[in-house]
């Protein structure tokens, strides 16, 4: 039997693909924005290169009016629904069902991305009620996580994540809009409020599952 057996292109070959279509093989598979770095050392261009062919793409993309985009979000590129095809794709995926936040999830995930690193006693103190359950189901979410905990009190600090940046549309945190006009008390509330209050344990019963109090939102954890 001859020896000569058949040569599978293996990943040193991927040097000699054209450039825009590895690159759009590539981010049909990311579920999460791909980095430009990322991209040049898996196909072994310069950055500069891949970055450039990026650009080009998206505004291909845009020029041939095509129902989706490519867009730069939380520091990578990823194939996004064109938002003009957004109902289309809304009611193909969703079928009539919505998944959206709570305005309760809103206000404490709004505290979180402009306060951040934040415990959760300081979100508390902002909000004006317990956060409990709302912060247990964004952390389930994805939309948050932990971030080291407070040296004066031990308590565990929260962040938003990069699944926060991709789902708002941002490429980074210093595209969030100002807040300061639309809380000018917001200061001074926490400052009342930084002590005596202890850390969330993310795995712990709600401390108000007993008579009621007067806490309008701690039965609000779903989202």
């Amino acid at each position: 039997m001859s020896e000569e057996t058949t040569r599978v292109p293996g990943p040193t070959t991927v040097a000699g693909l054209e450039l825009k279509p590895a690159l759009e093989a590539v981010l049909m598979v990311v579920d999460e924005p791909a980095t430009e770095e990322h991209l040049a050392k898996i196909l072994e261009r310069p950055r500069r290169q891949v970055a450039d062919a990026l650009l080009e793409l998206a505004d291909e993309y845009t020029a041939q009016g095509r129902g989706f985009e490519l867009r730069f979000v939380a520091g990578g590129w990823r194939f996004y629904t064109r938002a003009g095809y957004a109902p289309a794709v809304e009611r193909f995926v969703l079928d009539g069902q919505q998944a959206r936040l709570t305005q309760a999830a809103l206000e404490t995930l709004a505290v979180v991305a402009y306060r951040q690193p934040v415990s959760r006693s300081r979100v508390s103190a902002v909000r004006g009620v317990n956060c409990d359950g709302v912060m247990r189901t964004l952390l389930q979410r994805g939309l948050v996580e932990e971030a080291g905990t407070e040296p004066e009190t031990g308590a565990i600090l929260y962040r938003t994540t990069n699944y926060f940046l991709e789902r708002m549309g941002l490429r980074g945190l210093d595209e969030l809009p100002e807040l300061a006009p639309f809380l000018p008390e917001a200061e001074a509330i926490e400052a009342e409020t930084q002590e005596g209050v202890p850390s969330f344990d993310p795995d712990a019963p709600d401390p108000d599952d007993g008579p009621a109090t007067n806490r309008p939102d701690t039965t609000t954890t779903e989202l």
